[in-house]
C-alpha cells in the first residue's frame, strides 16, 4: 500500500487545480484513489472487529468525490485536493457518528463526533442529553487518554440557549451546535502504511466512547429512522 502516492497526486492537483490537468492525468488519479481505497478497506477490517456495523457498507460508497460545489463560493477551483471517508454503521450520513478521515497535503486529520451544525433536531437532542447526563459527558471528555489528545470543538452560540440552565455544569457545551474532535496527521506519518493504520485504529478506539455518547443522544434521529 503506497500512501505517499496519494499525497504526491494531491500535491500536483493542488498546484494544477483545473479540469484540463485533471482529465489529462486521470490515470494518476485512479492510481491514487486505488491506494486510498485499500487504506479504507484495511481500516474497515480493523475497526469492524469491535464495530461490525461498519462492515455493512461497500468501501467505495463511503468515500467522497474530489469535485467541489462552487456555486456559492468565491473560490472557483473545481477540485478539493483531498481524499475523504466517513466510517460508521450509517455509512456517509452524519448520524450515527463515526470516524472521518481526510488526507490532504499539510492538513490531514482523523475526526469523530457530529460535525454538521445545520440539523436542528439533532442539536436539540444532543443538548438535552448532555443536560440530563452531565456526569457521563464529563467522564468521557475528561478521560485521561481522550483529554490528552482532544478538546471538543464545534460552532457555538454566545449564550446558553433558552430552556437550559445558564448555571448548568456543562453550560459551555450546551451552547454548541456541533460537537467534534480532530487528530492531526503529519504528512510523514503516511510513509509507513502499516504504522499509519495501527495509529489510526488506536486513535479511533480513543474516540469511540465520545461517539457512543453522541449516538445514545441521537438514538431517535430522523437519519436513523430513514436507514
Amino acid at each position: 500500500m503506497n500512501l505517499q502516492m496519494i499525497l504526491e497526486y494531491l500535491n500536483r492537483l493542488k498546484e494544477n487545480n483545473n479540469r484540463e490537468w485533471y482529465h489529462e492525468h486521470k490515470p494518476e488519479y485512479e492510481a491514487a484513489a486505488g491506494e486510498f481505497l485499500k487504506l479504507v478497506e484495511a481500516l474497515m477490517m480493523e475497526l469492524g472487529k469491535e464495530e461490525p456495523g461498519i462492515l455493512r457498507h461497500e468501501p467505495k460508497k463511503l468515500t467522497y468525490k474530489l469535485v467541489r460545489d462552487t456555486r456559492f463560493s468565491k473560490d472557483k477551483s473545481p477540485y478539493n485536493p483531498a481524499f475523504r471517508v466517513h466510517l460508521s454503521e450509517g455509512g456517509k450520513q452524519p448520524v450515527p457518528a463515526g470516524y472521518y478521515l481526510m488526507l490532504t497535503p499539510g492538513g490531514s486529520f482523523l475526526g469523530g463526533g457530529l460535525f454538521a451544525d445545520i440539523f436542528k433536531e439533532e442539536t436539540g437532542m444532543m443538548r438535552d442529553y448532555i443536560a440530563a447526563h452531565g456526569e457521563e459527558w464529563e467522564a468521557v471528555i475528561r478521560d485521561e487518554s481522550f483529554s490528552s489528545l482532544f478538546e471538543v470543538k464545534g460552532t457555538a452560540l454566545k449564550n446558553v440557549p433558552a430552556g437550559y440552565d445558564r448555571e448548568h455544569p456543562q453550560a459551555q457545551y450546551l451552547k454548541n451546535k456541533s460537537w467534534y474532535v480532530e487528530y492531526p496527521l503529519a504528512d510523514e506519518a503516511l510513509a509507513d502504511a502499516d504504522r499509519f493504520i495501527s495509529e489510526t485504529v488506536e486513535v479511533c478506539r480513543i474516540i469511540k466512547p465520545f461517539n457512543e455518547f453522541i449516538n445514545k443522544a441521537l438514538a431517535g434521529s430522523p437519519f436513523l429512522r430513514q436507514s
